[in-house]
């Protein structure tokens, strides 16, 4: 026997082994769809006899394993199932001897067989026959099901037989010895009159009978005659059906202590068309007897035995503990033998599996651990890649999750093995997939912005590596993009300056071909790959948003009449919503934008890399308002300190904005990087609201400037200095230039003077001017420019003032020196406001 079957286990040993096969033409989509409805009759209880049958179907089972049939009965192909197509009678005898010769390749441990004609109609399909059942169509057979059962029923009834048979003690009559395929040789001449040899025959053939029992559904006939086959064969030292014998001992007790199953599978031992018998509704209790009924045990007629039977079952019975040291033993001595190497293998699984359940991980690794190194014959590369995935999932049931992960790898790594004429590159990259989670690796870029690394960083690296390798030999330059791209954001850290040149390269070269993109990925079999903005390059680490300009800044307008117009509300304490009120608070900012003028929001940044880092295409993520940004470019010095960089946007709408991030493109993958995903970042407030769009107003005058300045202006004013050179009694016009340099009209002008404390007295008319033909080109469209005629008449008081006179006696004339902003005021009210509403008002000065 060569071929391993790695999804075994104990319960197996009390199932009939039925091969399911087409023969000639039949597609594939039709054979397994009834080969479904077939294995979903796996388990029966006999009607006469109620004992439990259990079925194991398999479409493909190598011929030469049929051979150890003896050996373990379960290993023996007793059933056959064919499907064919035949749509005319002239094709039917052709058909049918393809079936006999099917048969024979199992024919001498076939207990029956049946063969599932589609498409044949007419006289032939009207012919009754016992091996053979028609259908008009592969839809057209609701009668598969109980046709299965039939076919169950009279593999019973053979096993039954062969079970008596076997197991009846016939006086003077020779027992055969069963021999394994590679003992017949070992045994040619020998002495068949010794007593050595007859204990041999006794033990196996008590061997044999156990697996007859244990398939009829006789558990505790089966314990019985394993208990005597152990010692028979113990005492003549017969090592390879002594082991077969233990665990045979082995499996009746895990059926017994896990009527569940091992397998893995919810609901897998479930019987179909009764309850479970009352030994399936049992399980062990540590420390506990259990006395437990089984119909037909002892029995060929279904008549319950006598209780007391029950006490022999109880004896005969390993404990939890003591199956596993018997699957110990046994796996001893078959590792004696070269030739038994998969028996080994299969007998370590299944010890595995019942150590799952126990819960004895420890103890199941070294099973693991033996199955690893058991020497088999030169394996395909299909089936070191099963190998090699079955260890993987055996890992993963006991826990060991990162070991899971190192089988799962090396199975993918097979999938491309050089010997390989064409590599499976697409079961690669899936194997690979599911080895993420053994090595605490997510996909997720936003699981590492959780706290502290997990897993070994060297060796997830490799893995991503292998990734982007194995999608792009599947053609699937996006995917290597994306798992590249989360390479160098999530193993930044872990980067020598060599390895972070050559994977910045290596992603240039592939965003030369395919950009990358924000998109999820989603691949063929439904898993999702998120995107991967690049918040590490560069690394923000202060955002603040800035106010306008003093000259665009909105400011709070004071009415015509000198007074501020102010909403107020009552003031409602609620400690519920406090918290999220200091939320808002740290958020919200207390300035403006304006609708249509450009608003700016400077970042911190430094550089990471060893190299100097292009960033292309940088701009705000904003929501809330409609809002045009304006894209920058820059160029970062290698592992530079903090750099200022300012983004800078136009609101479209008015509302309130939220600046959200910011996106970027760098090494050819474009990035929406949020503010929440930033760790670390400082921020002042990332909420402002927008106000419409404000007129705006320059203005400019006849005078020349002032050298200096009178009056230091505030924070919310412009200021410009003028200055006029005047005698006593002189009068003089100031022109002043009013022009709309915005996109909104001018609706009211206020003009208002004020004079400073100075030691001169002056009385009189000093400033004078007349609005009416100002206003009457009000309002004032964008673009359209009006003059302000303004009168300066110099009138002063010279009582008592001799240093004056002397200084007038001199023929000097007298300076007046006045800031424009005592001089002159301008306010412009946008058209409808209502008086309860702010309005804002902004002066933009040139020269003056």
């Amino acid at each position: 026997m060569s071929v391993p079957d790695y999804m075994q286990c104990a319960e197996d040993h009390q199932t009939l082994l039925v091969v399911v096969q087409p023969v000639g033409i039949v597609s594939e989509e039709n054979f397994f769809r009834i080969y479904k409805r077939i294995c979903s009759v796996s388990q029966l209880i006999m009607r006469d006899s109620q004992r439990a049958l259990f079925i194991r179907y398999r479409h493909h089972y190598p011929p030469e394993n049929n051979e150890w049939g003896d050996f373990q009965t379960h290993r023996k192909v007793v059933g056959l199932i064919t499907i064919t197509d035949c749509f005319s009678a002239k094709d039917w005898p052709q058909t049918f001897e393809k079936f006999h010769v099917q048969k024979e390749i199992y024919g001498s441990t076939l207990y029956d067989s049946r063969l599932f004609v589609f498409g044949l109609q007419g006289e032939v399909a009207e012919q009754p026959r016992p091996d053979v059942a028609f259908y008009p169509s592969y839809e057209d057979c609701d009668s598969v099901e109980k046709c299965i059962e039939d076919f169950i029923e009279s593999l019973f009834i053979v096993l039954e037989s062969k079970r008596l048979d076997r197991a009846t003690d016939k006086s003077g009559d020779k027992i055969p010895l069963l021999c394994v395929p590679f003992e017949k040789k070992d045994f040619v001449g020998l002495d068949t009159d010794s007593r050595h040899y007859k204990k041999r025959c006794q033990g196996r053939m008590r061997k044999h009978v156990g697996d007859l029992c244990l398939q009829a559904g006789m558990l505790q006939d089966a314990l019985v005659h394993y208990h005597m086959s152990v010692e028979l064969l113990r005492s003549v030292n017969d090592f390879l059906w002594l082991g077969a014998a233990l665990e045979g001992l082995c499996s009746a007790s895990v059926i017994y202590h896990y009527p569940g199953g091992t397998g893995g599978k919810t609901g897998a031992r479930r019987l179909q068309g009764s309850s479970l018998p009352a030994e399936a509704a049992n399980r062990h209790r540590p420390g506990a007897q259990e006395v437990l009924i089984d119909p037909g045990a002892l029995t060929t007629n279904g008549i319950n035995p006598d209780t007391s039977a029950e006490i022999g079952r109880a004896k005969n019975c390993l404990s939890p503990e003591d199956i596993i040291d018997k699957y110990k033993e046994a796996i001893s001595y078959y590792s004696k033998y070269k030739n038994a190497g998969v028996i080994e293998l299969e007998a370590c699984v299944k010890a595995v599996r019942v150590l799952a359940i126990q819960k004895r991980s420890m103890e199941a690794s070294e099973f693991l651990q033996n199955a690893v190194y058991i020497n088999l014959r030169q394996l395909s590369e299909e089936e070191k890649i099963q190998r090699y995935s079955i260890l993987s999932e055996l890992y993963e049931l006991i826990g060991f999750h990162r070991k899971s992960a190192f089988f799962k790898r090396v199975a993918a790594m097979q999938c491309v093995a050089p010997s390989i004429a064409e590599p499976g590159w697409r079961a690669c990259y899936k194997l690979l997939l599911e080895t993420l989670p053994g090595y605490s690796l997510s996909l997720d870029p936003k699981d590492f912005n959780k706290g502290a690394h997990r897993g070994w960083a060297a060796v997830q690296m490799r893995l991503l590596h292998e990734l982007v390798y194995a999608s792009r030999r599947m053609g699937n330059p996006a995917l290597s993009v994306r798992h590249l791209s989360f390479l160098l954001q999530t193993m930044l850290d872990f980067l020598s300056d060599q390895e972070k040149k050559d994977v910045t390269q290596s992603l240039e070269n592939y965003t030369s071909k395919c950009p990358g993109t924000m998109e999820l990925l989603t691949l063929p079999d439904g898993l999702t790959l998120p995107p991967v903005p690049f918040t590490k390059l560069p690394i923000v680490k202060h955002v603040k948003l800035l106010s306008l300009p003093t000259s665009l800044r909105p400011q709070k307008m004071k009415s015509l009449l000198g007074q501020n117009v102010l909403t107020k509300s009552p003031f409602i304490y609620s400690p519920i919503i406090a918290h999220n009120r200091g939320e808002e608070k740290n958020k919200k900012i207390d300035f403006q934008w304006v609708q249509g003028d450009v608003c700016e929001v400077q970042l911190m940044v430094y550089n990471p890399m060893p190299f100097e880092l292009r960033v292309e295409n940088m701009g705000l993520l904003t929501s809330g308002v409609e809002f045009e940004a304006l894209p920058a470019a820059l160029s970062l010095p290698a592992e530079s300190g903090l750099y200022p960089v300012t983004l800078v946007g136009v609101p479209q709408t008015t509302g309130t904005i939220t600046v959200n991030g910011y996106r970027t493109t760098v090494f050819g993958v474009f990035s929406d990087c949020l503010l929440d995903n930033l760790l670390g970042v400082k921020t002042s407030g990332s909420t402002v609201e927008v106000i419409p769009a404000l007129p705006r107003l320059q203005i400019s005058t006849s005078l020349p400037r002032s050298a200096h300045s009178l009056q230091p202006s505030s924070g919310d004013e412009i200021s410009t200095n003028v200055s006029v050179q005047l005698y006593n009694g002189e009068t003089q016009q100031l022109i002043i230039t009013l022009e709309n340099i915005g996109m909104e009209p001018l609706e009211t002008l206020e003009v208002t003077s004020k004079i400073l404390s100075t030691k001169e007295k002056l009385y009189g008319d000093f400033l004078s001017w007349k609005l009416e033909e100002t206003l009457a080109q009000f309002p004032l469209q964008p673009g359209k420019v009006t003059t302000l005629a303004i009168s300066i008449k110099a009138k002063l008081d010279f009582s008592c003032q001799e240093n004056l006179l002397q200084d007038l006696s001199d023929g000097e004339p007298f300076l007046i020196s006045a800031s424009i902003s005592q001089l002159f005021s301008a306010y412009c009210a946008v058209c409808g406001l209502r008086v309860g509403h702010w309005s804002f008002l902004r002066l933009l000065l040139g020269t003056l």
